[in-house]
């Protein structure tokens, strides 16, 4: 007697194994960039000296290790059920976003340098980050929470889908990030005659280079977050902490090695953040 089984049902196990396919690449990815910057890497934890940010570094570093381990433990482990599978998920959203976290600091941080003569801006960057933040990790807290989680009907398929919708949570994100896309674009305008130092250039760039990076990133969670179904609606979500955290570190190295390589860069020397 053959099953027959819903359009629906068929389209969700899609989307299942879909979503498989897309987290494996994201740990692909991961280990890649893990693997090709490790000697680099433990060049810069073996000399530098040991701050908060060196601390940070290293939380951001492995922090994603443990995510990809309990998203690939969730999305291949047979597992029919569903409270089961809500843990999983609620704590791959946590680690997700302390991960986004992380990587954020070290542009805060930047940020932050850079307006050292503005108290108006420090204030603001210190009042609306803590907002930004909780009404970010509120949204998302309330959404898993009340979401439902199902297993596949189609027998063979691993993984569960939620109804869960972050796309309040990302739309605040993207907002967040447009703010400090602003501050650094407008305190390049307004010294890019005054300040020509190397590693000036470098922290501007790497500035800009990641906001644009992270609003193209929750551009894309928005929209798949309003407008897709089944697990197509979180594709992209674990990916944007992982880019994110590779571009954070992968520029923390950079202008560690630029910083170690000259002393007398230029003005904005001050700024560094390894004296943190």
């Amino acid at each position: 007697m053959e099953t027959k089984y819903s359009s629906e049902d068929i389209a969700a196990a899609m989307s299942l194994q879909i979503y498989a396919h897309v987290y494996t690449s994201m740990a692909t990815l991961w280990v890649y960039e893990y693997v090709c910057s490790l000697q680099e890497e433990w060049t810069f934890l073996l000399q530098s000296r040991w701050t908060k940010v060196k601390g940070l570094y290293i939380a951001t570093r492995f922090l994603p290790f443990l995510l990809i381990i309990v998203h690939l433990y969730a999305n291949f482990i047979p597992n029919e059920n569903p409270a089961k599978c809500k843990v999983l998920n609620s704590i791959c959203s946590v680690l997700g976003q302390i991960s986004v976290g992380f990587s954020e600091f070290f542009f805060l941080l930047r940020t932050y340098a850079l307006w050292r003569h503005n108290r108006f801006v420090h204030v603001f960057i210190l009042t609306f980050t803590p907002v930004a933040m909780i009404a970010c990790v509120a949204t998302a807290y309330a959404s898993i929470v009340t979401a439902s989680y199902q297993t596949s009907a189609i027998p063979g398929i691993t993984g569960c889908y939620s109804n869960s919708n972050l796309f309040v949570s990302f739309l605040l994100f993207f907002i967040f990030e447009l703010g400090l896309m602003f501050l650094t674009l407008l305190h390049a305008i307004q010294s890019w005659r005054m300040t020509n130092g190397r590693l000036y250039t470098i922290l501007m760039k790497s500035n800009i280079f990641y906001y644009s990076c992270s609003l193209l990133l929750s551009a894309v969670n928005v929209f798949t977050s309003r407008y897709l179904h089944y697990q197509y609606h979180v594709m992209f979500q674990d990916y944007q902490s992982i880019i994110l955290a590779i571009l954070a570190l992968r520029m923390h190295l950079h202008i560690w090695q630029i910083d170690q390589q000259s002393h007398n860069i230029d003005a904005i020397a001050w700024t560094s953040l390894f004296d943190v």
